[in-house]
């Protein structure tokens, strides 16, 4: 370390240019003179020179060289403890640089002492520790955020004790966030709390984060703290397990997420999954399914568009607890990937029937109508700091909390490959099924919150109405005339005709057997947390199918069939139904564009959930979305075809999965991709016949868009080395044999690689049948053997040396059709290919007995071939044949002696 002041001071006889008054020659070996004073001085010498210097870059690298001082002086106890104390006057330094660069040594610092350093035991809690605590509060801001991350990584490599994270650490974190705190303190400690929790486990956490914790969620004056809450409430639910879940944690939960900045309630739908999963399977039904709903309605697009990409993953906590078929999302480039593992409810032991909720608890807030959502203006979502803008939270109104939940007994899921039991439920019944209403109109919601029709003026209907307005129109027409008077609504002659409007237009969809269609202007909206529901909201039945007025499809539905279609029992009815409405097309315009690609990534957990015995109720949005214009959409099913193939079973496949795989295959290389990666995984669950049709397709791959994607190419090689035990030797012969002798040609030299491997391991399909391993091999040393190139002569001879090792065919079979055609390459003009014969010859023949026997009529003909590679004029050949590498294996020396002629 240089001293740059000293530097300063030895040119003051200088003139401004650094030359000397009495001289043209530069004044350099003064600083010379200094590296060789530093040099002389010990380790602790050169460090309390400079911990005292003036100049703030020296002292920053003093801060960035203890480490090495300390290396420098391991063998030396006391010396290390005076390193040690030299920290702690550094770690008063008033320059924030210093600081910071002190703390970023610290986890280091820590590390090297706890392996180097066990005679002092106290090195940590007595000279580190403190300052990384005093820190946390430091007035600069990047000091401060040095020292959460130090103390996180301390955490995680477990560097601390136990009794000093709870006795020195936790105090300060909570009296950080004190409500007389700084507000940047303040919400830096929350989130270093919400970080350590997992880390400290559930008893610190409950005695000492929890109360804090409870209170931050209800703090008024800082909105960030709040978002900070809500972001990590996931994991203090986990953390502190379902009790504390659902007595201390829900009810501030139900706030957050009604809470008037947009940016809180966001996080909280983007960590809804993990807050389901701690509580009961009673309170996940009954309480957060309609709070899960009303995120779904939020005024703001961006809390909207987090809740329906949380969709499928809430919707899969619905898994019956006891079942091992609990679900995970892991994100792979996009791509769908579910794992199946042990449900987290930690419920397993609960009885098979679940206690009935009652209907106030069943009924769920639930968008009517995807119009009502275009109808919000998704620009007056206020921007504010940080994403989270002030904004009044728009309630819900009474329309929309109108849907009733199905019974409480779900149905169990099984572990793939185990058939799926059924159980029925009985539904729950609302206040208003006891009315005496025809079975047909039941669950018309025409009945339960319609102001009753007036009675209408036939004059009036005469004189008011256009003759273009007649009850023989269609209702289409009436409700474009409905929408079109509906600006001047406040003209009582204007309300009057709308009032008549509606009654016909009820009037058709009642004689067409379609539900309403709420055609009304929406009344003043109800708060959808309270927890008292109007009584005119209590429906009969236990689900009314939503409806939207947007889709022609509808028509030609029975709405009786469409419900039944539609009907299951194992998630509220309310989510699967909001779950389904992700493919409408208005939602691209009034969410996300990619709420289709979100909609495809959770399908298999979804799906998983439901069980096969309800796939009915998936049927349709699968193929709307194997269809679905964004490649993106189809590339995402693609990926997770295979995992759904296994949760619907053989019959469910070949009925609806097999003709969407069909057209994956004829898709864009981008979709193509996901069908070829798990393309063994999907075959092997169709049936034999099903299974052998696509053996004329497998050469299809061989061509792609782009002739550069050799990945694909490689990719198509692997899954074919999977295919081969799925198929018959003579299949194997006649189909797979000429893909694996052109991937075996690839320009690339990976591909051809993995060739290889495919083309011994067809030939050990081949060795129960003599006649088709004979033609095997037979055209194998013709195209190789005797290639007119050296790549293909040198893969004969990897593939013969690959074979005896894999044991893919017996060594009498080698010796009769690969043996000779081998030892003719002594005489390769390549030294290439005779560097690989001759390991393939010593690493891999001579360490058989079989080739050592003197009875062996080939050992002759190949020890004189080795004599010939030993006196071969390339001196890496005489290496190779001359000794025993020993553990060297060819498959490792071959690839790095090769060169790739891509």
């Amino acid at each position: 370390l240089v001293d740059l002041s000293l530097l300063q001071d030895s040119q003051e006889d200088t003139d401004g240019y650094g030359y000397s008054s009495e001289s043209d020659a530069i004044i350099i070996p003064s600083a010379l003179d200094f590296v060789s004073q530093d040099e002389m001085l010990t380790p602790l010498g050169r460090l309390d020179k400079y911990i005292n210097s003036e100049n703030v870059f020296n002292r920053q690298m003093v801060a960035r060289s203890i480490l090495d001082t300390l290396r420098v002086i391991s063998d030396d106890d006391r010396e290390c403890v005076c390193v040690l104390e030299r920290i702690e006057r550094l770690a008063d330094d008033s320059e924030p640089t210093v600081r910071a660069e002190l703390m970023e040594q610290i986890p280091h610092i820590a590390i090297f002492c706890q392996e180097n350093r066990p005679s002092i035991p106290f090195a940590f809690s007595k000279y580190l520790l403190p300052i990384v605590v005093r820190y946390l509060a430091d007035q600069n801001n990047v000091v401060r955020k040095t020292s959460q991350a130090a103390l996180l990584v301390l955490l995680e490599q477990e560097l601390m004790d136990r009794g000093d994270v709870e006795s020195l650490v936790c105090p300060v974190l909570v009296d950080l966030t004190a409500p007389d705190s700084n507000d940047d303190v303040k919400t830096e400690a929350m989130a270093i709390i919400c970080k350590m929790a997992p880390m400290v486990g559930k008893d610190i956490t409950e005695r000492l984060f929890l109360p804090r914790f409870c209170e931050m969620c209800c703090d008024c004056r800082m909105f960030h703290v709040r978002k900070v809450c809500a972001a990590n409430f996931g994991d203090m639910c986990s953390v502190v397990g379902g009790e504390a879940t659902e007595e201390l944690l829900l009810p501030r939960f139900f706030q957050l997420c009604s809470d008037n900045v947009w940016g809180v309630r966001k996080a909280c739908a983007e960590c809804f999954m993990s807050v389901s999963s701690a509580t009961s399977p009673e309170v996940r039904r009954s309480k957060l399914s309609s709070l899960f709903i009303s995120l779904i309605s939020d005024p703001s697009r961006w809390v909207r568009q987090a809740a329906f990409q949380s969709l499928g993953q809430f919707i899969s906590t619905f898994a019956r607890a006891c079942s091992n078929a609990g679900q995970y999302f892991r994100d792979s480039s996009g791509e769908s990937d579910w794992t199946h593992g042990t449900n987290t409810d930690g419920a397993c032991g609960s009885s098979a029937e679940t206690p009935s909720v009652s209907p106030q608890q069943n009924c769920v807030s639930h968008n009517a109508s995807g119009c009502e959502e275009q109808s919000r203006d998704d620009d007056d979502d206020d921007v504010g700091e940080e994403g989270g803008g002030e904004q009044t939270a728009e309630v819900l109104s009474a329309d929309d909390e109108s849907e009733c939940l199905p019974g409480e007994t779900e149905n169990p899921l099984t572990s793939p490959g185990h058939n799926l039991q059924e159980k029925s439920s009985n539904e729950n019944i609302c206040c208003a099924a006891s009315l005496d209403i025809p079975d047909h109109e039941l669950f018309n919601s025409f009945h339960y919150w319609r102001t009753p029709i007036p009675e209408l003026d036939l004059n009036l209907l005469e004189e008011d109405i256009p003759a273009s307005t007649a009850p023989a129109l269609d209702r289409k027409h009436l409700e474009e005339l409905i929408e079109n008077l509906e600006p001047h609504i406040d003209d009582p002659d204007v309300k009057a005709q709308v009032d008549v409007l509606t009654a016909a237009l009820r009037a058709t969809v009642l004689d067409s057997g379609i539900e309403d269609a709420f055609l009304e202007p929406r009344p003043a909206q109800s708060n959808p947390f309270s927890s008292q529901q109007p009584p005119d909201l209590l429906s009969a039945g236990t689900q009314l199918s939503r409806y939207d007025e947007d889709s022609d499809a509808s028509d030609s539905l029975n709405p009786e069939d469409e419900q039944k279609s539609k009907h299951q029992d194992v998630v509220p009815q309310a989510l699967l139904d909001q779950y389904l409405s992700m493919t409408d097309p208005s939602r691209a315009q009034t969410v996300d564009m990619e709420i289709a690609k979100h909609c495809a990534y959770s399908l298999p957990g979804v799906a998983l959930t439901l069980g096969r015995q309800n796939w009915h109720c998936l049927r349709d949005t699968y193929e709307t979305l194997a269809s679905d214009m964004q490649w993106k959409v189809r590339r995402t099913l693609a990926f997770s075809i295979h995992e759904l193939a296994l949760i619907l079973g053989d019959h469910l496949t070949a009925a609806d999965l097999v003709p969407v795989f069909n057209s994956f295959l004829k898709d864009l290389d981008e979709v193509r991709i996901g069908v070829l990666r798990h393309l063994y995984d999907f075959l092997k669950l169709l049936h034999q016949d099903t299974r052998r049709k696509y053996l004329y397709q497998l050469q299809e791959f061989l061509v792609t868009d782009n002739s550069r994607n050799w990945r694909f190419r490689s990719e198509l090689a692997e899954q074919l080395v999977l295919l081969l035990e799925l198929y018959s030797p003579q299949e194997v012969h006649d189909y797979l044999r000429p893909l694996a002798f052109c991937l075996c040609t690839d320009r690339v030299s990976s591909v051809r690689w993995t060739s290889y491997r495919l083309v011994s391991e067809i030939i050990r399909k081949l060795s129960t049948c003599s006649a088709l391993l004979g033609n095997f091999l037979s055209e194998l040393v013709d195209k190789f053997c005797h290639s007119s190139k050296w790549s293909g002569r040198q893969a004969f001879a990897f593939v013969c040396q690959l074979s005896i090792e894999e044991e893919c065919l017996t060594l009498d079979q080698f010796s009769e059709h690969l043996l000779p055609p081998l030892l003719q390459l002594a005489s390769d003009p390549v030294p290439n290919v005779r560097v690989l014969l001759a390991k393939t010859l010593r690493q891999t023949l001579l360490e058989r007995e079989y080739f050592l026997n003197s009875a062996n009529c080939h050992q002759e003909a190949l020890e004189h071939t080795l004599v010939t590679l030993q006196t071969d004029v390339d001196k890496d050949v005489k290496y190779f044949a001359s000794i025993h590498p020993g553990s060297n294996r060819l498959n490792e020396d071959a690839m790095s002696t090769t060169s790739s002629t891509y």
